[in-house]
């Protein structure tokens, strides 16, 4: 086992940290698999044994998709939706207001739309508040449903679905933690039940969407099982629906592990061809020119979708991914493109406000802790996840209601969010909360805010030790300049989709010299990596120019530097050239 550490900080004011290798085990890999050297170590360091390597690098529906029964109530769930859909009942669909709400709902209705079943899809707007509520039950009993799906919320629902559940059959379709009680309804499906087996522990990652996939797969097979289709109806081809999956997985930023690789790898393809006509209008309004990946819909199309349920109307986006008309469509796009910028400025007026307000007076705790009167709830999190970037401290943001304060919060590794919500909660100084270890939601009354402070800040400094957190960027390879070539561009495509348990590989070029620095765009830094034996490799670094690490580069030193970044494909006018994105550089020793 060798490993190697660099413990002096960066230009960036990161810690660099050579992940350690295992030589015997990637000998091992590179004997097993016939894989490059290179590519054993990444699957080495992310614990991919030779017997699951194939699966991760060609990750197939037909072999990492299981029988939808393993699920607790999968089969009480698709006899239901397959009898609704026989006996022409009419269905009520409730989901949430997110990318994984959207795609969740228009996955279900797609499928039983195709089948001739009448619908009505709830979508709560954010001030109505999370989950079901009585105004959709209300909504579902005038239109007649008998039978309601809630996706991607439900599972903790107990007192509203329980209230419901005599005048409807439920369904709940969910991945959110449950507790031991489960709502009293006619089915729960939740890879995250504690009664759940873990024979396939990686269920335990799907998003809501991949649970109604699921749910979908097995209501087609009790369909098929009664010999419902027939020469008039075919049975639906439902790989036809995966680039929803794909684009609900990837913005709910689940762990791309087996079968979410699945998803995420046929769901591109599928995506590729561009039938869904809303998602085709998403795209051509994103000018997304070429086959889109995960960061396409990650970081371009995920926040149009999320825009409308954090400041416009929840509903649009789970409208437009069922829109069969081009002209509606269009018209969809082009209120949530409105609703994404009105987004961007008021989360910018929200974040400048708190800058102002931590950078202008004395802080007494490591954290980033700030409020204000009608902060838009829409914006909180991301706004708290940009201060936490920022400050590398955990941060709380929050907007002061009239009748209740609602907060967001980010935390760092070394902090536990999820535990101090619950201790928070235990002790009274907020009324509600939940999350996990790096991400939280909380509410509480205005007059608890000064001990909720203090509580947070005495919670950190104890988490913490009196230290003060610094950034460790880990690093997965260390070449010189000659070895970042097309070859090693080729390896690393393979282990696409990146995403959360799969990040995209993190390259150190060790002693470069920065040539020809301009600025271009927005505060980027264009360069080429140049070596004494004159090898060269265009660079880019994003928003850089006023830090330290922007600065360095336009100084055109003659100093010799080592670079941290990502070795990609830069495709442009039909041209596919090598391009190093740069994230950190320090003086080479």
């Amino acid at each position: 086992m060798s490993k190697q550490n660099n413990t002096d900080l960066s230009i960036g004011g990161n810690i660099w940290n050579v992940l350690p290798t295992n030589e015997r085990q990637v000998e091992i890999l590179c004997q097993k698999t016939g894989i490059s050297t290179h590519l054993a170590t990444i699957l080495s360091q992310r614990n991919i044994p030779y017997q699951d390597v194939e699966n991760f690098l060609n990750p197939k529906i037909s072999t990492l998709m299981p029988n939808p029964s393993i699920l607790k109530d999968m089969d009480k769930a698709s006899q239901r939706i397959a009898q609704a859909i026989i006996n022409n009942e009419k269905i009520g669909i409730i989901g949430d207001y997110d990318a994984d709400g959207a795609t969740s709902t228009s996955v279900m209705r797609l499928f039983l739309t195709y089948l001739g079943a009448e619908t009505i899809v709830h979508i709560p707007e954010r001030e109505e508040g999370y989950g079901p509520s009585h105004l959709a039950f209300e909504e579902f009993k005038n239109f007649g449903a008998t039978l309601v799906i809630t996706v991607d919320c439900g599972t903790s629902a107990f007192e509203i679905l329980e209230a419901h559940n005599q005048e409807f059959d439920i369904i709940v379709i969910d991945h959110h933690e449950a507790e031991t009680k489960l709502p009293k309804v006619h089915a729960v499906v939740n890879p995250k039940r504690l009664d759940q087996t873990d024979e396939r522990p990686d269920l335990g990652h799907l998003a809501a969407v991949g649970v109604v996939f699921l749910s979908v797969v097995a209501t087609n097979r009790v369909l098929r099982e009664q010999n419902f289709y027939n020469d008039t109806l075919k049975e639906p081809n439902l790989m036809q629906w995966l680039d929803l999956v794909a684009l609900g997985t990837v913005c709910d930023v689940v762990t791309l592990i087996g079968l979410n690789r699945a998803y995420v790898t046929q769901g591109l393809k599928i995506m590729a061809n561009r039938q869904n006509i809303g998602l085709k209008t998403l795209i051509d309004s994103a000018n997304i020119n070429e086959k889109p990946d995960a960061y396409h819909l990650g970081f371009v199309l995920g926040p149009r979708i999320n825009a409308c349920g954090r400041v416009g109307r929840a509903s649009i986006s789970s409208k437009l991914l069922c829109s069969t008309n081009p002209f509606e469509a269009k018209e969809l796009v082009e209120s949530m493109n409105t609703y994404n910028q009105e987004r961007k400025d008021i989360e910018c007026f929200v974040l400048e406000q708190a800058i102002e307000m931590l950078e202008g007076s004395p802080q007494n705790y490591p954290m980033a802790f700030v409020h204000n009167t009608n902060w838009h709830q829409g914006v909180i999190g991301i706004v708290a996840g940009k201060l936490k970037e920022r400050y590398n401290l955990p941060s709380f943001v929050m907007s002061i209601e009239e009748d209740e304060v609602k907060g967001s919060a980010r935390s760092i590794p070394e902090v536990d969010l999820g535990a101090l919500i619950i201790s928070a909660k235990e002790k009274g100084v907020i009324t509600k909360g939940g999350g996990h270890h790096m991400a939280a939601g909380f509410s509480l009354t205005q007059e608890q805010i000064p001990a909720f402070k203090q509580f947070a800040g005495e919670y950190i400094l104890k988490s913490l030790q009196n230290t003060t957190p610094t950034p460790i960027l880990n690093i997965d390879l260390c070449i010189n300049l000659t070895g970042a070539n097309h070859k090693l561009c080729q390896e690393l495509e393979q282990l696409k989709p990146f995403g959360t348990g799969n990040l995209e590989p993190t390259i150190l070029i060790r002693n470069v010299y920065f040539n020809k620095p301009y600025i271009i765009g927005s505060g980027h830094i264009k360069c080429e990596l140049t070596s004494i034996t004159s090898q060269k490799l265009p660079a880019i670094a994003f928003k850089v120019a006023d830090t330290s690490i922007g600065k360095e580069i336009l100084s055109q030193s003659k100093n010799c530097y080592d670079v941290v970044g990502n070795l990609r494909f830069n495709h442009w006018n039909n041209n596919t050239t090598l391009q190093f994105m740069i994230t950190d550089i320090k003086r080479a020793v």
